[in-house]
């Protein structure tokens, strides 16, 4: 090997070192795994004509017995819920592919497909037109560059197309550009404490916000902690600490107001009448989910911007998700 290989084969092995420990060197890619313990991975898609959301999501979670990952799939309307503890899962390190199949379940995913299977319900859908993250550091702003965090976010995909079908049981939905929204969280595992939201449904604008919040850790240090990021058409904003970022949450509502010189953003959420569904959380130290989330596939959201005081964005989303979760302990 020559010099500048042998540089680059440092260099490379340095990152991998870095990413080991939760973080991510600004423009980075966060979408393949980094090594922690738990590695997450998130879809939301929306048809607002027919009132229709699909959720999935995934983990690779590690063990001394052999990785395993959380799967799940919920839908909306009909409040359906799948979830699986499968034993077997793959995540790259090197580009975003993750898989896990054990018995009639299956998880296969990477950039540009899903493909879910729990039990008798299935996620099939090709991602096309995407709206990527723009900026050097992740969805945590200058915390994603920190080390040994108990938990990081990212929201990497703020909006974009997905086509393709959604089966469960005798009932079959069909998608065409059906709009998407992605994102990442990896660490340790959950926080004790969590909260969330995301809505990209606001009629004929183009923008996608989503919010997430929960007890940060660091050593001995314990913060409650919340970021937003709006993106308004081509143009994105991320508020997050140090900046003013507060939450307030209620008898089924979220209320986020977020503040930078410039930009003063507030999010008013509440959960729908039909109640959240319940999904797994794992506690990837015992290999096993426990049901403490709690997501309304179908709130309100409203969301107010300012810039300079001059409000230039207000509107609401009626397919807003709404969450709130905990773990034990």
């Amino acid at each position: 090997m020559n010099v500048i290989g042998s540089v680059a084969h440092t260099g490379q092995r340095l990152v991998s070192l870095y990413r080991r420990s939760g973080a991510d060197l600004p423009f980075g890619d966060p979408l393949p795994s980094h090594g922690t313990e738990m590695e997450g991975w998130f879809w939301r898609l929306s048809d607002p004509a027919n009132q229709r959301v699909v959720v999935a999501l995934c983990s690779a979670n590690r063990h001394p017995d052999g990785d395993w990952s959380t799967a799940a799939i919920a839908l909306h309307p009909g409040g359906v819920v799948r979830s699986a503890a499968i034993n077997q899962v793959s995540a790259d390190r090197a580009r975003f592919s993750v898989k896990a199949e054990a018995g009639p379940d299956l998880v296969d995913a990477d950039g540009e497909r899903l493909r879910m299977v729990l039990g008798d319900t299935e996620v099939d859908i090709k991602l096309t037109q995407e709206c990527r993250w723009p900026k050097a550091f992740g969805g945590g702003g200058v915390f994603s560059s920190v080390p040994f965090l108990n938990q990081y976010w990212h929201p990497y995909r703020l909006g974009g197309t997905a086509s393709g079908t959604v089966t469960c049981g005798d009932q079959r939905w069909d998608f065409t550009d059906a709009t998407l929204y992605c994102e990442r969280n990896w660490g340790a595992g959950f926080p004790l404490r969590w909260w969330w939201g995301q809505a990209h449904d606001f009629g004929e604008s183009d923008v996608c916000v989503a919010f997430s919040g929960g007890l940060l850790e660091l050593g001995p240090l314990r913060r409650e902690v919340t970021g937003v990021v709006v993106r308004l058409g081509s143009r994105v904003l991320r508020i997050t600490p140090p900046a003013l970022v507060s939450c307030t949450l209620g008898d089924r509502s979220w209320r986020i107001d977020a503040r930078t010189p410039r930009y003063h953003v507030t999010l008013d959420g509440r959960g729908d009448a039909v109640g959240p569904h319940v999904l797994p959380v794992p506690l990837p130290a015992e290999r096993r989910n426990v049901d403490t989330d709690y997501e309304y596939l179908a709130g309100s959201l409203r969301c107010t911007v300012r810039e300079w005081g001059r409000t230039i964005f207000d509107g609401t989303s009626q397919l807003a998700g709404l969450e709130i979760g905990s773990r034990p302990g």
